[in-house]
């Protein structure tokens, strides 16, 4: 049976040139005693824009751990996948990410809701979850609000699953339900109600990936506030461990964070609370790689840069049709964007700076990151062009990638030295 391992990382490589890299990263990680599983992860939606296909990821995985010599596990993502776009990724995965952001707020039939609601009266009065102080409140319209938003995307998800196990066979492979791209967050008792209903469908969900207090944007840090944060974070976990118990969920059971990249200000948060809880976790780091291949190319120079200030002034030019997709998970002030006259200007060094998340530096711009990061787009228009200058100077770029995994993520988060 496919298993997840305590701490995975699910590592976004955009146009497949950085999977060495990442697994240096991973490979350093293991130097310092911390063990992580890595999940190469790539949704249909990059597929579409840049022209991949999902069994590209699989070489890309394939080939860097075996040249690497590297023998433990891991994984290829399916990521954000639904009923409609399952398919193409059933043989090349074997890590499903089942999104059901799209399915929250439908209702299921009444019988259904009626059926769930029968099976959970028992927690009708306040919810005691062993570890919490407080009992959490829970009443029975409670209940019946908490079926009728999320019943019929845990059904759904259900179905992907079933479809997926019969492509695959069960226990080959890793079940994540994600809900994050959403607008409202999911409170620790809807969570314990969301995994009730995945036990009643029989999804063997190993890692599960709600929206969280605050906003995780793209590649850039936590905006919220940090103590709330902890407050609910340890609440989730404390929940996860009780509903395992309770309704037959594998016992690795572990929460995801998506859109983790980045996320600096409540890394030591999360850090604590999962070694005083003995917990792991999923940390989808995503497009953040894309970013640093940016970094690395302003600071190789000449054409490089040249490419890459394009890239901004395109940008600039396209940012609604680029920030569409993403308006949950970004957020960009127009005004904090230099004029491209500007940028034309400025040296690598002046460039790098800019889009490199070092909290503190002064020449640090979060919405010129957060821009670039979903400008993927506009290098795979120029793929050959790209591709030429990421050979040319991959000891750069992939410096870049590993610093950024290794220093920024893993260390911080794992308080490696």
């Amino acid at each position: 049976m496919k298993i997840l391992g305590k701490y995975s990382i699910g590592l976004g490589d955009r146009f497949g040139h950085q999977g060495h890299a990442q697994l240096r990263a991973i490979l350093e990680a293991g130097k310092g005693g911390i063990e992580i599983t890595p999940v190469w992860n790539k949704s249909n939606r990059e597929h579409i824009i840049i022209g991949t296909q999902p069994h590209d990821v699989r070489i890309e995985a394939d080939t860097v751990t075996k040249k690497a010599g590297f023998r433990k596990p891991y994984f290829v993502d399916a990521d954000h996948i639904n009923l409609d776009t399952v398919d193409r990724f059933i043989e090349s995965s074997d890590f499903f990410t089942i999104d059901v952001a799209s399915y929250i707020g439908k209702r299921a039939p009444e019988a259904e809701t009626g059926k769930f609601l029968s099976s959970v009266t028992s927690y009708s009065d306040n919810l005691d979850i062993p570890g919490i102080e407080k009992p959490l409140k829970c009443s029975p319209s409670l209940l019946r609000d908490i079926a009728e938003k999320y019943l019929f995307a845990a059904k759904k998800a259900g179905e992907i699953y079933r479809k997926i196990k019969a492509g695959k066979g069960a226990g080959n492979f890793v079940t994540e339900v994600s809900m994050d791209e959403v607008a409202h967050p999911q409170t620790p008792v809807e969570l314990f109600f969301i995994l009730s209903m995945l036990g009643a469908e029989k999804v063997p969900v190993q890692t599960i990936a709600p929206k969280f207090t605050g906003r995780f944007n793209k590649g850039v840090n936590y905006v919220g506030d940090p103590v709330r944060f902890a407050e609910e974070f340890e609440e989730d976990l404390l929940v996860v461990s009780y509903a395992v118990k309770e309704f037959d969920l594998p016992e690795n059971l572990k929460i995801s964070v998506h859109s983790g990249s980045d996320k600096f200000t409540i890394y030591p948060v999360i850090g604590g609370l999962l070694k005083k809880h003995n917990k792991g976790i999923h940390l989808k780091t995503a497009g953040t790689t894309w970013l640093e291949e940016v970094i690395g190319l302003a600071e190789a120079g000449g054409e490089a840069l040249d490419f890459v200030k394009e890239i901004y002034a395109k940008s600039l030019e396209k940012i609604d049709e680029l920030c569409a997709p993403y308006a949950d998970v970004i957020d960009i002030k127009a005004s904090s964007l230099p004029p491209v006259v500007e940028v034309a200007t400025w040296s690598s060094k002046k460039f790098a700076s800019s889009l490199r998340h070092i909290p503190g530096n002064p020449g640090y711009n979060p919405d010129m990151r957060q821009l670039i990061h979903v400008a993927y787009k506009l290098a795979a228009q120029k793929m050959d062009v790209y591709f030429k200058l990421l050979e040319q100077h991959k000891e750069v770029v992939s410096e870049c990638v590993f610093e950024n995994i290794f220093n920024r993520h893993i260390c911080r988060l794992f308080e490696l030295k």
